[in-house]
């Protein structure tokens, strides 16, 4: 009921909820340990998009993580965060001329290209320019695995160029002076639970870096192994130990960099760095039955946790959960009952948790959806029904702090413009809301 001695019930008065909480110390623990065990030429890349909140980029910026981001805030958050532009790599299959133009701009360590076409605009941007600037190629690979909750590879996708496709360039030195094409990118899932998948993704991407490199000609400054270390959610899961994935990986990079004592090797990494730190908080507001299913509506939802709901699953699956109530944590004569606990949106996909064993449960009382701390309010339509996004709380050493604050009314109708009409019919104006 408490992180670092903090009740939750505190931060709830102090900040709020629905509020998302994250442990400093969870953070700066996966990050270290991870790093601790992995090959030492191996670097972390951060990937934003799991939680892109400043500060923790910042916490795991400080613990010895560089940045891998996908828009122009992900860059310029990295950036405020004091990640170096030499330690920022940017990906995305449909990246604007604005994005291209702050990755030059910036000088980021690498554009990871993912179409020709866009290789092409690089080489213009560059030109103009008089830049040199590194790109990886992302390839989509031929292989297919198995044990990834969402398989990237072996299928045709938005991302990145057909492995096929890439071997058969021919000379791309010759045909790119300002795009400099040194280093491939491989990303074949996500969510994987099983170290000895790692192992054969790592060295499927480590022979495919070779290939490419022979047959186009190009250097290796850089080879993206991807990542995909995964976080159990649901029952019959268990955590990837980091151990486990080092045993598989170490040999394979320890070979690789033998050969190639130059190249810089890099690992994504998002949810495992952040998905156990976090808990999405939410306050019950109403208990009622209906015909049979206990229900308690919060006042938090999926729009600022749609992973919770299982995107990308054809079966709900429930999230950990707990109530954070440290006086009622076991309910009477610590019995537990059937909840099913929903938000406040007006459509029937808004439940949080489907038929979970909790305390008798009272308007007020607190309920923490555990493992939260990726893929929350960055995958959420946090602006279904005009709520907008919730305050988030990092707690240090013992001590919270707010990194995010919650949207207000204002806070949302503040870019808004109004338009309207003018009695007449004739003339039309735009206002400010």
């Amino acid at each position: 009921m408490k992180i670092q001695g903090i009740e939750y019930a505190e931060l709830a008065e102090r900040f709020g909820t629905p509020l998302y909480v994250y442990d400093g110390d969870q953070l700066t623990r996966t990050i270290t340990e991870l790093a601790a065990v992995l090959h030492p030429a191996l670097e972390i890349f951060f990937s934003l998009k799991a939680n892109p909140n400043i500060s923790v980029v910042h916490l795991l910026h400080a613990d010895g993580a560089r940045a891998e981001v996908s828009s122009m805030v992900e860059l310029r958050t990295a950036l405020l965060a004091g990640v170096a532009a030499e330690n920022i790599i940017f990906l995305g299959p449909g990246k604007s001329d604005r994005e291209l133009l702050a990755c030059l701009q910036a000088g980021v360590y690498a554009i990871v290209c993912e179409s020709f076409g866009e290789l092409d605009r690089i080489e213009r941007f560059a030109r103009e320019r008089g830049v040199r600037q590194r790109v990886l190629l992302r390839i989509n690979p031929a292989y297919a695995i198995k044990g990834s909750r969402l398989t990237m590879g072996g299928k045709p996708r938005q991302f990145g160029i057909d492995e096929a496709e890439v071997l058969a360039a021919g000379d791309l030195t010759g045909r790119y002076r300002h795009a400099d094409v040194a280093g491939i990118h491989v990303y074949l899932g996500t969510r994987i639970l099983d170290a000895e998948v790692i192992g054969k993704n790592t060295s499927y991407v480590l022979e495919l870096a070779e290939r490419a490199a022979d047959r186009l000609g190009i250097r290796l400054d850089a080879v993206d192994i991807g990542g995909g270390l995964g976080v159990a959610y649901f029952d019959g899961e268990a955590d990837l130990e980091a151990e486990a994935v080092a045993a598989q990986v170490n040999p394979l990079l320890d070979k690789f960099a033998g050969n190639h004592p130059d190249t810089r090797l890099i690992m994504e990494s998002g949810r495992y760095l952040t998905g156990r730190a976090g808990v999405y908080m939410l306050a019950v507001r109403y208990v009622k039955t209906s015909m049979g299913e206990r229900f308690a509506v919060t006042d938090g939802g999926t729009h600022h946790h749609m992973a919770a709901v299982g995107t990308g699953s054809f079966v709900k699956r429930n999230f950990p959960a707990a109530m954070l109530n440290p006086a009622r944590c076991t309910g009477a004569g610590g019995e537990l009952t059937r909840w099913s606990v929903a938000g406040p949106l007006c459509t029937p996909n808004d439940t949080l948790l489907k038929n979970v064993p909790l305390p008798d449960l009272k308007p007020g009382d607190l309920i923490g959806i555990l493992r939260s701390g990726a893929y929350g309010p960055s995958a959420s339509p946090g602006l279904f029904l005009s709520h907008g996004f919730p305050a988030e709380v990092l707690v240090v050493d013992g001590e919270a702090h707010l990194v995010r604050s919650r949207d207000e009314p204002e806070d949302l109708l503040r870019p808004q413009h109004l338009y309207s009409v003018t009695p007449d019919s004739t003339h039309h104006r735009s206002e400010p809301a």
